[in-house]
């Protein structure tokens, strides 16, 4: 049997026995069958529960409840969309990037609820979301972000702070001004997929562990082919995330892309006293590489960020959870961000792969003719898009009209990725053109322009 305690500290930590629920054994009917006990299947098993408790909902996972993002990622629970307000208005108008927005703080609130209500002890912590402009090349960054609130009436519940204010809150090199978002929430991610997973149990659901889905029928009879028998169901969902397009019919929906995190030992009072970041505030910076930090319940700085090489056919590998150059790039920028810990010990090292659909936008689709929902493309940002999807996925299942519903993520169609090699060759040229922009930026002094083929390639 595979240490899941070793994917990551997250899943070492998350106070459950990591014995594999039983899998599957011989073809079985249900209403509902879900491929994927990470946060999208299981919130939609919970909310499709909650609203009828005379489903037979299945949910199929290939490992363990958690093993994939749900259980490795930063800990971010966060209102931020994989698209930005901006593009969003662009795309759809002003009125539903708004409603949008509206919709993901939300959602933070409604996480929070089903925490409290369903007693998961997921270490929730809602110290808001700071994004910081470390140097005069990211100032703009941030200060444009706030104009785009503020034009699209948002920037209400959100604080502009010079560097004094910002370092009030959290003492980081080179600080200079950071956008503050009272939302944002520090979760142990692992406690909150297992807890998840136990709700959908006591609502009646059944998880089948260690079976993996090798293919699924929809149409007339609908189901979920496992190597140990088929779920037959009037409606299947594919809530796979980034391993789903490892399946033939969902090749080029996704691509798997690598984040990689570094943890901390516990740090001692005395630096905590020089670092400040009392609130346990969700911290980022405005890299076009992309960073992002957590403070652990038990006192540990989490480093996460981009970096590890996308690899050819869209790979997905335990080896490549960890990338040695990215994870010591990793442990390099603690320092640089943090010189007090320039003798702190580092424990835990991991990774895993997020799900990029080729226009950043994430999907919510449902076809009731073929039995078939689907939904996912968080690019990263799936921890608390993930619960919106599994409500609309439970609204349009249920055959709800809601507010919900009318979002363009429902039925969204991302253009399918590239063939390769020309899916490598253009992923490769983004990573290695974001990560030189960065550089280019730090040693200048001055920010990009915007209209660098990899800048336009990368909005989003």
């Amino acid at each position: 049997m595979k240490d899941y305690a070793s994917y990551s500290f997250w899943l070492e930590t998350s106070g459950d026995d990591l014995t594999p629920r039983p899998r599957l054994d011989g073809s079985i009917d249900v209403d509902i069958a879900v491929m994927g006990a990470g946060y999208t299947g299981l919130w939609t098993a919970y909310y499709l529960l909650k609203r009828d408790p005379s489903l037979r909902v299945a949910v199929v996972e290939r490992e363990i409840a958690g093993f994939g993002a749900s259980g490795r990622n930063g800990g971010w629970c966060y209102p931020g969309f994989p698209v930005s307000i901006g593009l969003l208005r662009e795309r759809f108008g002003t009125e539903t990037a708004r409603t949008i927005s509206r919709a993901m703080f939300e959602t933070v609130d409604e996480i929070e609820r089903v925490i409290a209500h369903e007693g998961i002890d997921a270490q929730w912590a809602r110290g808001g979301a700071l994004r910081l402009a470390r140097g005069e090349h990211q100032r703009a960054s941030v200060e444009n972000a706030y104009k785009t609130l503020t034009a699209l009436g948002l920037a209400e519940p959100y604080e502009l702070l010079d560097a004094a204010q910002a370092t009030e809150r959290v003492r980081v090199t080179d600080t200079v001004a950071a956008l503050y978002n009272p939302a944002g929430a520090s979760v142990h991610p692992a406690r909150l997929a297992r807890g998840l997973a136990r709700a959908v149990e006591r609502l009646g659901g059944t998880i089948y562990e260690q079976t993996p889905v090798v293919d699924y029928e929809t149409g007339r009879s609908p189901r979920l082919i496992t190597a140990s028998g088929d779920v037959r169901a009037k409606t299947i969902v594919l809530a796979g995330e980034a391993y789903a397009q490892q399946l033939p019919k969902l090749r080029r929906t996704l691509v798997p892309m690598y984040s990689l995190i570094v943890l901390t030992e516990p740090l001692s009072e005395s630096d905590w006293e020089q670092i400040g970041w009392r609130n346990r505030e969700l911290v980022a910076s405005s890299r076009m590489s992309v960073d992002y930090l957590n403070r652990t319940a038990d006192g540990r700085i989490l480093f996460g960020g981009r970096g590890a090489p996308y690899r050819m056919h869209s790979l997905i590998d335990d080896s490549l959870d960890r990338h040695g150059p990215t994870h010591d790039m990793l442990r390099r920028m603690t320092i640089d961000w943090f010189p007090m810990l320039e003798d702190v010990r580092f424990t835990h090292a991991w990774g895993g792969p997020l799900g990029m659909p080729r226009d950043w936008m994430p999907t919510t689709s449902y076809d009731a003719a073929a039995g078939v929902a689907r939904a996912g493309g968080y690019t990263g940002q799936g921890v608390a898009t993930a619960n919106l999807f599994g409500r609309i996925l439970a609204d349009l299942i249920s055959g709800h009209v809601t507010p919900l519903t009318q979002l363009p993520t429902v039925n969204h169609r991302s253009p399918r990725w590239e063939p390769e090699p020309f899916r490598w060759l253009g992923i490769r040229y983004a990573q290695e053109g974001f990560a030189r922009l960065d550089r280019n930026a730090e040693r200048t002094g001055q920010a990009p322009t915007g209209r660098n083929l990899v800048e336009r390639i990368g909005r989003h």
